[in-house]
C-alpha cells in the first residue's frame, strides 16, 4: 500500500489490507486456502510473479484461480454467480464495490496462464501421493493407469475447427468432441497429467506425448487399446514395464511359446513390416525387431453373467518376482479406476465444457482436473488421519461434505474452531464409505429424459433455421397476396 500522506499509519493500513485480502481468498475457494497450502505451493500463485505488465486488479492471479476452481466444484455455476460471491465478500470486508458485470472475471480467466494450471495439476497429484501409503503397489514399484475419454464442447466455429464432431453426425446436428488421455496414480487415484486431441486421433498417439512423464521403474497399466507392439517395445527401453490386455486383433495360441504355468507363457513378437502411425520413422527404426512378452489368461466369473476369458500381455517376465495372481489382481484394480472418469463427468459435471474457444476449453479441462485432485488430496488426508481403505471412500460423499463444511469453516472466529471443524470433516469423510460389493455389474445406461433433452439441444439450431425459413416464406407469400 502506497500512502505518502500518512506515513505513520502505513504499517497498520498495510497489515489490515493483507488480513482482509486473506479472508476473502479463504472464503472464495470452497475448501479454504488455509487447509490447502500443502496441496498448492504458495509461489505458484504469487502476486509478484503475475507478469511484467501486472497491475492492481480486483481479480488477481490467485483470486481468479480460486474462483475458477470453486466454479468447477459447483456444477452448472455461471460466471455471474462467481462475481456475485466476490461482490458479497468484498462488501462484507469493506473492500469497496465490484463491477456487476462478469466481463472482468471472464477476461481474468483468459489471462490465467495455462502453465499455472498444469503446474497446479502436478502439485496436487504429488500432494495426494505423499499422503497415501505405497503398500498396494506391485513389488514397491509405482503403478500408473492410462485411460482415455471424451467430452462435448460448446458448438462454436472455433471449437468445431479444432475438435470436430463425429463424422456420423450431420453438420448442425452435433457438438464438437474433445478426446483426452489421462495418466492416473493407482495408489491415490489422482491425475498426474493429461493430453488433449481430436476425436479422430487414436489414444496411442496421445499417450506418446506422455512418455516423458513416466519414470524409470514405473509400471503402466492399460486396457486392450495399449496392448500392442510399439508400446511393449518402446517403454521398456526407458525402464518402464507395461501390463495391458491383448489387442483383439492378435490371435493367441497357448500351445506355443515357453510354458511357465498353465495359461502363463512367454512369446516372441516380431516387429511388423508396416510402420506404426504413432512413431516417427527414426523412432520406429530404433525399436527392436523382436521382443519377448508374457501372456496370462484367466477367466472372470461374475455371478449371474456369462464367464469371460481375458488375456493379458506384460513385459514383467519373471514369474517368481511377479506371480500371475498378482498381475491379475493388478488388472482387476484397473477396472475400479474406470470410476474416476465417472466422478469427473457425472459427479462434477464435466460431460460438457462451456467455454467458447479451444484455448479456454483446455483451461477449463485443467481446472476440472485440479479440482478433482484437490478432492483426492482431502480423501488421502482423511485416510492418513483415520486409517481406512482409500478405495472405499465415497468421492461424492467427500465432495458434498466439503461443500457444506467449507461455509462453516470460513465463518469460524478462531484457528482452534477451524481446526476442530476440519478434523470433524475428515472423520465424517472416513465414515462415509462405499459398501463392499464385489463383482457388481454397473452397466452404462442413458436416462430417457436426458436423451430427449440432448436430442433437443442438438437439433435446436436446425430447428431455429427451419422456423426462420418458414416465417420468411410466409412473409413473402403474404406480401404477394397483398400485391
Amino acid at each position: 500500500m502506497q500512502t505518502p500522506f500518512f506515513p505513520a499509519l502505513r504499517p497498520r493500513l498495510a497489515a489490515l489490507g493483507r488480513r482482509t485480502a486473506d479472508t476473502v481468498r479463504q472464503a472464495t475457494l470452497a475448501q479454504l486456502q488455509e487447509h490447502l497450502r500443502d496441496f498448492l505451493p504458495a509461489p505458484l500463485l504469487s502476486t509478484e510473479d503475475e507478469g511484467p505488465n501486472s497491475r492492481e486488479r480486483v481479480f488477481t492471479l490467485r483470486l481468479t484461480f480460486e474462483c475458477f476452481i470453486w466454479q468447477m466444484l459447483k456444477p452448472q455455476t455461471a460466471c455471474r454467480e462467481v462475481v456475485r460471491q466476490v461482490q458479497a465478500l468484498f462488501r462484507l470486508h469493506g473492500r469497496g464495490k465490484v463491477d456487476e458485470g462478469d466481463s472482468a472475471y471472464i477476461q481474468a480467466r483468459q489471462r490465467l496462464p495455462k502453465e499455472r494450471l498444469e503446474k497446479a495439476l502436478a502439485a496436487t497429484a504429488q500432494a495426494a501421493e505423499r499422503r497415501v501409503s505405497n503398500s498396494k503397489s506391485l513389488q514397491g514399484r509405482p503403478v500408473k493407469v492410462v485411460d482415455g475419454s471424451s467430452t462435448q464442447l460448446a458448438d462454436t466455429k472455433r471449437n468445431q475447427a479444432r475438435y470436430p464432431q463425429p463424422r456420423s453426425q450431420k453438420p448442425g446436428c452435433g457438438f464438437p468432441v474433445m478426446k483426452f488421455v489421462a495418466l492416473f496414480s493407482l495408489c491415490s487415484g489422482a491425475i498426474l497429467d493429461v493430453v488433449t486431441g481430436s476425436l479422430h486421433q487414436h489414444e496411442l498417439r496421445l499417450l506418446r506425448q506422455l512418455w516423458e512423464v513416466l519414470r524409470r521403474g514405473d509400471i503402466l497399466l492399460g486396457d486392450r487399446a495399449f496392448g500392442e507392439y510399439g508400446l511393449m517395445a518402446g517403454l521398456p527401453q526407458q525402464g518402464v514395464d507395461v501390463v495391458a490386455r491383448v489387442h483383439h486383433g492378435r490371435k493367441v495360441d497357448f500351445r506355443k511359446g515357453q510354458r511357465l504355468a498353465r495359461h502363463d507363457h512367454l512369446f516372441v513378437w516380431n516387429k511388423g513390416s508396416r510402420q506404426s502411425d504413432v512413431f516417427s520413422p527414426d523412432e520406429w527404426s530404433s525399436l527392436r525387431k523382436k521382443i519377448t512378452v508374457r501372456l496370462i489368461r484367466f477367466t472372470a466369473n461374475i455371478r449371474g453373467h456369462r464367464s469371460r476369458r481375458i488375456t493379458l500381455v506384460t513385459t514383467l517376465l519373471d514369474p517368481t518376482l511377479y506371480p500371475a495372481e498378482q498381475i491379475i489382481a493388478l488388472y482387476a484394480r484397473r477396472w475400479g479406476m474406470e470410476l474416476c472418469f465417472r466422478h469427473l463427468k457425472t459427479t462434477m459435471g464435466m460431460e460438457q465444457l462451456r467455454c467458447q474457444s479451444p484455448a479456454m476449453v483446455e483451461k477449463e479441462l485443467l481446472a476440472y482436473l485440479v479440482a478433482y485432485n484437490l478432492i483426492r488430496c482431502v480423501m488421502a488426508e482423511a485416510v492418513a488421519l483415520y486409517p481406512a481403505d482409500l478405495e472405499r471412500i465415497s468421492f461424492k460423499g467427500t465432495l458434498d461434505a466439503l461443500r457444506q463444511y467449507s461455509d462453516a469453516i470460513s465463518r469460524a472466529r478462531n484457528q482452534k474452531t477451524r481446526r476442530q471443524l476440519w478434523d470433524d470433516l475428515l472423520f465424517h469423510i472416513v465414515q462415509d464409505q462405499v459398501r463392499h460389493r464385489p463383482n457388481r455389474c454397473e452397466p452404462r445406461a442413458v436416462n430417457p429424459t436426458s436423451a430427449i433433452q440432448e436430442m433437443t439441444r442438438c437439433k435446436s439450431r436446425v430447428f431455429r433455421e427451419g422456423v426462420q425459413k418458414v416465417c420468411t416464406t410466409r412473409a413473402v407469400m403474404s406480401v404477394g397476396d397483398v400485391e
